[in-house]
């Protein structure tokens, strides 16, 4: 079988629409051929920007195509970050974000998760004017978690009554599988004072590449002037074959294989974990998206656990990672979205008897 990943959050290749895009790649070069084989547009290829403007009801002009949401993440906190801001983010947050945050040298507070998200009565006890609250609400990576409706709101509120900007991160919150869905902070605000950004990685495939930031109108010719510092042009090309393939009719039977595949997967992890750990160890239930947390038992080490686990051909990733200032030391991310059922079954037997060795060594 191999190694058996629990690291990176990427699709099993049974969760990627490869006949189905190659169809759209085709019919994008016939309806569009001279326009998607040129350079393009700083802000991307104009008709899936009115797509993507369309589903948010905010004029085209706000939306930003990039080449990648990491990618439209970089460019906005540069900007933020060169003037002034400080980041608050939730602990733990997604490892990337964080990275480029240190590589910019900004000033950062983190915020510790609560079981339904992140802990807005501590959030209150900080948060001020100019500062940038930058949350992945729905589904959370790496934690599977997502704030709660109430929540969801005080959160507006709060932000707006101390003049802070929300930078929110959404790549999951179309791939729930499980629950009632929720809005997003972006609609909850009316589209004001929420930076909103996304990605078509999880929704559709990584190797597109594809992602978008929803801007205030003030910010875009900054952002586009980024753009223009770091690329002559977007991939104009996957751009239109991905239009072709949101307009024409794939991308909602996408979505429900994508989420089916999804609940299988999560399924299988939670029930092994069950029977491996469940006297020793608590993990969360996310109904949706790619990763699961799990607590390992105290004086487990995640890192110490990821060695083990990697020589007897099990990956995942230590929840220290995941933290700015320190933390999640006895924790780890796993992600079920790459495994089949009976691999993920498989590994969480392998993992569990690590931690219940290590666990006994600890006692």
């Amino acid at each position: 079988m191999g190694v058996i990943s629990f690291a990176r959050g990427m699709p099993g290749p049974d969760l990627l629409p490869i006949a189905e895009f190659a169809d759209c790649a085709r019919a994008a070069l016939e309806r569009d051929g001279a326009t998607a084989l040129n350079y393009g547009p700083p802000g991307g290829y104009p008709p899936l920007r009115e797509w993507i403007a369309g589903r948010h009801d905010i004029d085209p002009g706000r939306v930003i195509v990039t080449n990648g949401s990491l990618q439209g993440f970089s460019f906005v906190a540069r900007h933020l970050v060169k003037g002034g801001a400080r980041f608050i983010v939730e602990a733990p947050c997604y490892d990337r974000s964080l990275s480029i945050l240190r590589r910019l040298g900004a000033e950062v507070e983190q915020i510790e998760l609560a079981d339904d998200g992140l802990d807005i009565d501590a959030l209150a006890g900080t948060v001020r004017a100019g500062d940038v609250v930058y949350t992945i609400p729905t589904f959370q990576n790496p934690s599977g978690r997502t704030l709660s409706r109430e929540n969801r709101f005080r959160l507006i509120e709060l932000v707006r009554e101390r003049g802070a900007l929300v930078f929110e991160d959404d790549p999951y919150g179309e791939l729930r599988f499980e629950g009632d869905p929720l809005p997003r902070l972006f609609e909850l605000a009316d589209g004001q004072g929420v930076v909103f950004l996304s990605s078509f990685s999880k929704t559709v495939a990584p190797g597109i590449r594809t992602g978008y930031v929803i801007l205030p109108e003030e910010l875009v010719p900054e952002i586009e002037a980024l753009v223009l510092e770091n690329y002559v042009s977007p991939a104009i090309f996957v751009e239109a074959a991905l239009y072709d393939f949101v307009t024409g009719g794939g991308y909602e039977p996408n979505l429900e294989r994508v989420r089916d595949g999804l609940r299988i997967r999560r399924d299988a992890m939670t029930s092994a974990l069950g029977r491996e750990l469940a006297e020793s160890a608590t993990w969360s239930r996310p109904e949706g998206g790619y990763f699961l947390w799990l607590d390992l038992p105290t004086g487990v080490s995640g890192e110490a656990l990821l060695t083990r686990a990697s020589e007897d051909d099990v990956t995942f990733i230590k929840g220290a990672d995941f933290f700015f200032h320190g933390g999640g030391e006895e924790a780890a991310r796993l992600a079920y979205s790459f495994a089949t059922a009976p691999e993920i079954d498989k590994g969480i037997g392998r993992l569990g008897r690590l931690v219940r060795a290590a666990a006994a060594v600890a006692a």
